[in-house]
């Protein structure tokens, strides 16, 4: 089977780098355009500042069958030449770039623009598939070939992957939860600026408790033939930011309406495997690893397991305040939680048949 042609759309910044590390030597899908601000000779052209110094900003070089990809400015950028498209943009820009990508070509996105639309889902591969077929109720209702699906907020996803098993065995009544996370969660441009973070928690991010919030109940909400309606779950959180690179670390207490021992919360969390009988690229041998060491999960130590798409947890304990189980989860917030997490998921509606 021929790969799929791929463009990704804000290729040279922080999150278009991401795409461009998950899509190298992908089986199923070809990157054949990157689009950026301005016009290039190739990508790794289009990395360059002014003054010579490269934006490339990962830890391994430049993959090498991306490095002479050829470049183009959005305003000369075709979708309809491309069978799918990443975007890594500006959630403003997106609102004014993916519906005109979407007319024609399935689109996937980090941005937020069209998190809350209520005829877009949420989705997490292996978390909530079956809200996959509202794609055809947002074709439907825009008049749109293609279709805009974004990747959750990278604080949700670790949290939203290890609650579902819980909702689905013993069902979910609160949630409280506060995050410490990784400065590359606020992008290079703006960003956090270095002296506010070195030797500091910075104990507020502007709407991200919110975003937390709004996103998990759609997440585990249940849908209908062309709705979605969100979960019963009451839920608070308050978010920081620390001093580490990468990972998002979450201290999570979970209150579930059916008592349950912890043998029984802890046999449910590591045997959660959706991604078991799936034949996708990017999915790691464990959606769930569960550490018995009560030092793990740490973020330096833990973030790049399954290549940074599993998510950790430790400190799996019972809760009595509110009923049920407390514990500290690490996620990756620039793979799963970004790229090579809306890489996951376009994988998956190739695999469903949806595009």
């Amino acid at each position: 089977m021929s790969r799929l042609k791929a463009a990704i759309v804000g290729a040279t910044g922080m999150a278009g780098q991401q795409f461009v590390q998950a899509l190298t030597g992908h089986p199923q899908f070809e990157v054949v355009q990157m689009v950026t601000s301005r016009n290039a000779i190739h990508y790794e052209k289009a990395l360059l500042e002014s003054n010579g110094s490269s934006r490339w900003t990962q830890n391994s070089p430049i993959p090498e069958d991306m490095r002479r990809i050829p470049v183009v400015a959005s305003k000369d950028f075709k979708p309809e030449s491309v069978d799918v498209i990443f975007t890594a943009i500006e959630s403003d820009l997106a609102q004014e770039l993916e519906p005109w990508f979407a007319k024609t070509t399935p689109t996937f996105s980090t941005a937020s623009a069209f998190r809350y639309e209520e005829d877009t889902p949420l989705l997490i591969t292996g978390i909530n598939d079956d809200h996959a077929h509202l794609i055809r109720t947002q074709q439907r209702r825009r008049g749109w070939k293609g279709f805009v699906l974004p990747v959750p907020n990278c604080t949700v996803t670790g949290l939203a992957i290890t609650l579902q098993p819980l909702q689905l065995r013993f069902g979910i009544d609160k949630v409280l939860m506060v995050s410490m996370q990784s400065i590359s969660g606020a992008g290079r441009s703006p960003g956090v600026r270095c002296l506010d973070i070195l030797d500091n928690i910075i104990p507020y991010i502007p709407k991200e408790e919110g975003k937390v919030r709004n996103e998990l109940l759609k997440i585990l909400g249940n849908v209908t033939e062309n709705q979605l309606a969100p979960a019963d779950i009451n839920i608070n959180c308050i978010c920081t930011r620390a001093n580490v690179l990468d990972g998002h670390t979450e201290a999570v207490f979970v209150g579930l309406k059916q008592k349950a021992k912890l043998t029984e919360i802890k046999e449910t969390l590591s045997g959660y495997n959706p991604y078991r009988t799936r034949p996708l690229h990017s999915a790691p041998a464990e959606m769930i690893h569960i550490f018995d060491d009560p030092y793990r999960p740490q973020p330096r130590l833990d973030r790049e397991l399954g290549d940074g798409m599993t998510t950790s947890i430790g400190r799996l304990e019972e809760d009595p305040v509110l009923g049920g189980v407390k514990y500290v989860l690490v996620s990756h917030n620039t793979k799963m939680g970004a790229g090579k997490g809306a890489v996951l998921l376009a994988e998956s509606m190739l695999d469903k048949g949806l595009f």
